[in-house]
């Protein structure tokens, strides 16, 4: 495991807590970040978990590796994704929302409720920031331009969809919770503190 930050106070706090850091540039997104790393720590994939997600599940994390290692051509990247339930998490603009096809790929990625309950009523799902990627996507991804969505909805992943390549949405069981806003950080630190030490 490796932190990639562009910040010297996670840095220092890493370096305190024995834990391997890469000081990177800053960039646009967490996978520029991550693609930068890439450069620099060749490997055959890489899994990213976002730092808004410190609850995510180790299941998931291998979950994704696994599928990793069974990427249909054409497909550039696994992102795990679990089912909404929470009406107030459905319409919540910082919980990404992704629309799938018949074969589990991502058609589209929203920060707004999609799709649209106009006739049957749709599921919801949440798209996690647990992403795998092999060495070329994140080569590419990083030499590919921001589209139009990317740049309006803030969702790294539409970069690859909007330049026409795929990525596999892996459904995974995880209830762990993303801090996006003070409001999440607060609740993550009582459920932290709550946690009985190993």
């Amino acid at each position: 495991m490796v932190v990639a930050t562009d910040d010297e106070r996670i840095e220092a706090a890493c370096q305190d807590l024995g834990i391997e850091c890469v000081r990177t540039g800053e960039h646009l997104t967490g996978t520029d970040r991550v693609a930068e790393c890439a450069e620099r720590l060749p490997a055959g994939a890489y899994i990213n978990v976002q730092g808004d997600e410190p609850f995510i599940s180790p299941v998931a994390i291998d979950a994704v590796s696994e599928a990793l290692e069974h990427l249909p051509p054409g497909t550039l990247a696994v992102n795990a994704y679990t089912e909404l339930d929470d009406v107030c998490a459905v319409l919540d603009h910082n919980v990404v929302k992704v629309v799938v096809d018949a074969a589990s790929n991502a058609l589209l990625f929203s920060r707004q409720p999609v799709p649209y309950p106009r006739g049957d009523r749709p599921k919801y799902l949440r798209q996690l920031g647990l992403y795998g990627f092999t060495g070329t996507a994140l080569s590419l991804f990083r030499h590919l331009p921001q589209g139009p969505l990317e740049r309006t909805e803030g969702v790294e992943m539409l970069r690859f969809v909007e330049h026409g390549h795929g990525v596999r949405m892996l459904r995974v069981i995880d209830d762990g919770l993303a801090v996006d806003t003070p409001e999440d950080l607060a609740r993550a630190s009582t459920l932290l503190h709550s946690q009985p030490v190993l």
